[in-house]
């Protein structure tokens, strides 16, 4: 019925198999806005920011900091697709899904790239071009909240951290940021912060999908 009323459909959800479902049935186009597997829209601005400070992607190096979450998986992807070499350091059993590693490590393959899982935030910012972090805490995890806020503090992305990354490297967070947590002010308000323009080309990165998708 629904696809008889617009022509897009843009469902953010918790279980991933509900947009693969949904997309099954429908008539009209389905984008992913959000799952507990991935989150591509923001990769999508994700990799449009980097590109607007840094350049083409082919052979830059970009970490993540942090949970090994939906936000992660996606730009691990993108960089992988568009050969930018991806590290993730994260604490252990907070990795990410090793069937997205498996898809991220073919798309590396075919690119020329390379993707690193370590566990020492400070050895994956070495030579970083672009460091990314988010929340500890994802949608559905309030339960493991005080577990997760004692395991991450040393992954946090600080003045110290960013020392050992490249000199002109940028800083990402898709946000809402908890200040004080995975991010300090002085990094989300300094100079290799990129938060913002990354927020507001989430616009950008939505309109070309639908472009793609309508004409």
């Amino acid at each position: 019925v629904v696809s008889g009323y617009v022509d897009v459909i843009m469902a953010r959800v918790f279980d991933h198999q509900h947009v693969l479902e949904l997309a099954k049935w429908a008539d009209i186009p389905v984008i992913n806005g959000l799952s507990d597997y991935n989150h591509p829209c923001q990769a999508a601005a994700d990799a449009l920011t980097i590109q607007e400070n840094l350049g083409n992607l082919k052979n830059l190096n970009v970490t993540y900091i942090g949970d090994g979450n939906n936000v992660s998986v996606s730009l691990m992807h993108i960089c992988a697709k568009l050969g930018a070499n991806f590290t993730i350091a994260n604490p252990e059993g907070y990795g990410m899904d090793q069937e997205a590693v498996a898809l991220g490590e073919k798309f590396a393959q075919e690119s020329g790239s390379s993707i690193r899982q370590l566990t020492d935030p400070v050895e994956a910012v070495q030579g970083a071009q672009a460091i990314y972090t988010d929340t500890w805490v994802s949608m559905g995890q309030d339960e493991e909240a005080a577990k997760r806020q004692a395991v991450f503090p040393p992954y946090q992305v600080n003045q110290k951290l960013l020392e050992g990354a490249d000199k002109d490297a940028i800083v990402l967070h898709c946000l809402p940021a908890h200040r004080g947590e995975e991010i300090t002010d002085e990094v989300a308000d300094g100079p290799h912060s990129r938060l913002f323009p990354q927020a507001h080309n989430r616009l950008h990165a939505q309109k070309s999908i639908l472009v793609k998708l309508l004409t």
